[in-house]
């Protein structure tokens, strides 16, 4: 998703774009910080609105607040794992956001795309590696043997009569008996 913030935030001209990745110390924060800059109000604002339909439009996910929407001054979108700070280029500066988190890692857009990819990669190549150990003993056994499907047996079990189905029989019998009996 911030990626997908950062596209939307290129595509509508925002300056100075920077990922933060946050200290685990903040993380109660957030894990990110999207910041960047715009030129204007209206830039601010049209930045604000492709990140967030951008974002439901991806993956379905409203920013849990949104502040600042109708000064444009500073527009912050709470996505909850990252939050996404769009200033205007003289409150960047005079806020400073990058300063105030010292302890978190700036990065560009490429850089982080970069970094995912390796993460990526690195689970990749480590459940294949569980997986070539988890087959590895078989492997050891000579060639497995394909097992055909067992069939399917039905059980024949005697038919157990309920006693409400069992008890017109009866009586029918016993009637029939009665009617034989008194004949003779």
């Amino acid at each position: 998703m911030v990626q997908a913030a950062a596209a939307a935030c290129e595509d509508k001209k925002g300056e100075d774009i920077r990922i933060l990745e946050l200290d685990p110390v903040d993380s109660g924060l957030s894990d990110f910080f999207l910041v960047t800059s715009a030129t204007n109000d209206r830039q601010a604002v049209a930045i604000a609105d492709e990140v967030e339909s951008r974002i439901k439009r991806d993956f379905g996910v409203l920013p849990n607040s949104v502040e600042g929407r109708r000064q444009g001054g500073w527009i912050l979108l709470d996505y909850v794992d990252f939050v996404v700070h769009v200033f205007l280029a003289e409150r960047r500066a005079f806020y400073d956001i990058e300063r105030l988190r010292k302890s978190a890692r700036p990065l560009s857009p490429a850089e982080f795309d970069d970094e995912l990819k390796a993460a990526l990669a690195e689970k990749t190549r480590s459940a294949r590696s569980k997986a070539a150990v988890g087959q590895a003993p078989s492997a050891s056994h000579g060639p497995v043997k394909e097992r055909k499907p067992a069939k399917k047996i039905a059980a024949k079990s005697p038919a157990k009569k309920s006693p409400a189905k069992s008890a017109p029989k009866k009586s029918a019998k016993k009637a029939a008996a009665k009617k034989k009996s008194a004949r003779s």
